[in-house]
Parts: C-alpha cells; structure tokens; sequence
C-alpha cells in the first residue's frame, strides 16, 4: 500500500488542460518549476525522515543486542563449570591440604 496516489494517463492528461486551462500557456512553466522543486523538497524530507528511522531502529536493535549479549555472558554454563572446576582445584595446589600430617611433623 503506497500513500502516494496512482495516477494514470487519463488522470495525468486531465491535470495537464485543467492547469493549462487556469494557468495559462505563458505561466505553465513556472507553475511546473515550482512543483518539481515542491516536489523534490518533499521527496528529500521523506528521504530524511526514512533516514532517521532507520538509525533509530538500528539503534534499538543494537541496544536489545547488547542486552542479549549482557545475559549471555552472565549465564553462561561454562563459566560455572570453571569456577566449580577452581573450586575443587584449590585443595590440590594449596600445599598444607596436600598432607595433613606433614603440617604435624614440622
């Protein structure tokens, strides 16, 4: 679905003499200057406001990407095998839990 109206030859054709009709021959160029700058101002504005949507929602995504991201890293299953893993780890390279009795002899 487009906003901008669909015009056919016989639409186009009938806005031609209508114009020609009010405007007259010698004012008819002017008249359709004036509309093809109207025109590009408008299509230039549209341009922009297109622009300025798209940033925005490549910054929302961006910012529901750091967010997936955030959790990821927080939830992450191996880092808590690692921790669990240290955990068991620090009797072995801690050398009093080695040999209960050697901390007796000395």
């Amino acid at each position: 679905m487009s906003l901008i109206p669909q015009l056919g030859f016989f639409e186009i054709m009938l806005l031609a003499v209508l114009a020609l009709v009010v405007v007259g021959p010698k004012d008819l160029p002017r008249l359709m200057r004036s509309v093809g700058r109207f025109m590009a101002q408008a299509r230039n504005l549209a341009r922009e406001f297109m622009a300025g949507f798209d940033q925005m929602a490549r910054e929302a995504e961006l910012d529901e990407l750091r967010e997936e991201i955030d959790s990821l890293k927080k939830s992450n299953p191996l880092t808590e095998i690692r921790d669990e893993v240290n955990k068991a780890m620090e009797p072995i390279h801690d050398p009093a839990t080695l040999d209960p009795e050697a901390g007796d002899k000395a």
